[in-house]
């Protein structure tokens, strides 16, 4: 018995579910394990096991779980916590992810979207937790990541003039067409693999959340373009701009201003996750994730061709390798 099973029971030990029976579920990218727990009546519940010494903390978790439960929205309740060792106790949402309903139903999928983008409708207007700021300097920092991660390890060497030229010239591009927008509560990683559908709830309730530790203070179009650029399945073009007319009808963001964001904020979003993709598989092992990255390329092309973007496309366009086989190859080769 390992260390961090022996604190589970302990931790379980204090509560009705000492004795369930329990099977694993499938994990993320983190260091995050989760388990099913199964009672003999058929109640369940699941399991968080978040190791603190690889770096895990459930206390943003759990803080932002609170949130939105309060804003009657599907976060997972809280039924126990242990914070110092890393466990949470937490409502088994099911398993009905979007990504499996919609192959599974594809009828349903744009009341689906429609659904999510309800939420973040919501979030709009919703009062906000005290939040880090995700402005145009950190974002720029993390839009760097497709240089340092993802260029850097195929081309063998850095080149840190191209990188900078980037950066100065992108954290232009963010104030101008970001800036001066109050924030909102972001998830950061608002998508089909996190959504589950729980049809027997009303309206936004419908949405159960999964990944929103990481909430950070961001413009409203950025889980918008999480949702509708979604790098793991193919959003059809036509629901992508009902839904971003869906948003901007109901909350009277201006037109023009709200669409440039998007474009800009999807180009952030998908060189982050270029370099992020590489990092898992390079340094972590990952290489699935690699596997990816000529969906998040191509996403990342269409977003420069927007005029707000022209200061840094071909900076980016001759500075990234495309991924092709020997790129892609070179990602998972570990470092």
């Amino acid at each position: 018995m390992t260390d961090r099973a022996a604190l589970a029971n302990r931790f379980l030990a204090g509560t009705r579910w000492a004795s369930a029976r329990r099977a694993p579920l499938a994990g993320d990218a983190s260091n995050r394990r989760y388990e099913r727990l199964h009672l003999p009546g058929g109640e369940t519940a699941v399991l968080m096991d978040a190791p603190p010494e690889k770096g895990e903390d459930v206390r943003p978790f759990v803080r932002i779980a609170r949130h939105l439960h309060g804003l009657g929205l599907s976060a997972p309740e809280i039924f126990a916590e242990d914070s110092e060792q890393g466990f949470l106790l937490i409502e088994d949402l099911g398993d009905d992810l979007y990504s499996r309903v919609i192959p599974r139903q594809p009828e349903l999928e744009r009341r689906l979207y429609e659904a999510a983008t309800d939420v973040l409708v919501l979030l709009r207007d919703a009062p906000m937790p005290r939040l880090e700021p995700y402005g145009a300097g950190r974002m720029t920092e993390l839009a760097t990541l497709a240089f340092s991660k993802y260029r850097d390890p195929v081309i063998g060497r850095p080149d840190a003039e191209a990188q900078r030229r980037f950066a100065d010239r992108f954290e232009d591009v963010l104030i101008q067409t970001t800036g001066g927008i109050a924030p909102v509560l972001a998830q950061r990683d608002y998508h089909a693999d996190n959504l589950l559908w729980l049809p027997t709830r009303q309206g936004v309730e419908r949405v159960g959340l999964l990944d929103f530790q990481d909430a950070m203070a961001a413009h409203p179009a950025y889980d918008l373009v999480s949702l509708l650029q979604d790098v793991r399945r193919d959003v059809p073009a036509a629901i992508e701009a009902a839904m971003i007319d869906r948003y901007i009808a109901a909350t009277g963001v201006d037109d023009h201003l709200f669409r440039t964001a998007y474009m800009v904020l999807g180009a952030q979003r998908g060189l982050r996750i270029l370099g992020v993709f590489g990092r898992l598989g390079r340094d972590y092992g990952k290489p699935h994730y690699v596997d990816m990255i000529p969906k998040v390329w191509d996403t990342v092309v269409r977003n420069l061709e927007h005029p707000a973007l022209a200061p840094v496309a071909d900076l980016v366009l001759n500075s990234l390798p495309k991924p092709a086989p020997r790129v892609l190859e070179a990602l998972k080769q570990p470092c």
